[in-house]
């Protein structure tokens, strides 16, 4: 009746959609794209990723995560980036985003 749709998301999402929108429905070529396996550290390094070292690994003064005799815990309240922000779980989207109209209802959370 005022010129939306409401479309229901892979990820669970409802969300509304102008009338004069265009949507193409299918799926993307190369689906196994992320099935292949790379094999060696080397055939990735060629693919300019670098070794991801965790942050149990490493001293405190590289990762708030670092340090402790053997191997410990985080040692925290919560998971944090590198640099002391909040990780895993900690909600990012703005509370007052434009596009929160349009959302009816929001993707279920992960148990």
């Amino acid at each position: 009746d005022d010129g939306t749709a409401q479309i229901k998301l892979s990820s669970g999402e409802i969300r509304l959609i102008s009338n004069e929108c265009y949507a193409t429905i299918g799926q993307v070529s190369n689906f196994e794209h992320n099935t292949i396996t790379i094999g060696k550290a080397g055939r990735s390094r060629w693919m300019s990723r670098r070794p991801a070292v965790r942050g149990t690994a490493m001293n405190p003064v590289d990762h708030p995560h670092g340090g402790g005799e053997g191997r410990q815990g985080i040692g925290l309240k919560h998971p944090k980036t590198p640099w002391g922000k909040p990780a895993l779980g900690k909600k990012t989207r703005k509370k007052y985003k434009y596009s929160n109209k349009f959302i009816i209802k929001r993707r279920e959370r992960r148990k």
